[in-house]
């Protein structure tokens, strides 16, 4: 382990919490479709309630804070001075990404109350979110174009 990269270690290990997280804020939103369907107090509900408690508290906020933690570990490795526009530009978008993730943990809270409001066609829309502030991070941090 001596002439390991450690900017190649962490930022794999960045990618990989991101992609986690991702597939998380992919698959959430879906799970509410399917919930606005549901029956409260349903087997359905019930199921559903405790497939996103746990998508959320297993895979979900593990992966941000790791994603997180090796973000923060990659800027140690090159330097913040080091960074430019494009890294402030990816930054608003993972906050953005952060603050959507708080989001859907509210809806949940709101359908474990049963004090849903939104409708399927409203989780709909909302599950392209994450898709559209993927691939802003993805050119960003590739491309780097500013």
């Amino acid at each position: 382990m001596e002439n390991i990269n450690w900017y190649l270690f962490f930022k794999s290990l960045h990618t990989i919490s991101f992609v986690a997280w991702m597939a998380g804020m992919f698959y959430l939103p879906r799970l509410y479709v399917y919930h606005c369907r549901a029956i409260p107090n349903g087997e359905l509900d019930t199921t559903l309630q405790i497939m996103e408690l746990k998508l959320l508290r297993v895979i979900i906020n593990p992966a941000m804070i790791l994603t997180f933690i090796f973000g923060v570990c990659l800027i140690y490795q090159i330097g913040w001075a080091s960074l430019s526009g494009w890294f402030h530009a990816k930054l608003t978008l993972v906050l953005l990404l952060t603050a959507f993730h708080i989001m859907l943990s509210r809806y949940r809270k709101d359908f474990e109350n049963k004090k849903n409001t939104h409708s399927e066609r409203f989780f709909r829309i909302i599950n392209e979110v994450p898709t559209i502030i993927l691939i802003g991070i993805v050119f960003l941090a590739i491309l780097k174009p500013f």
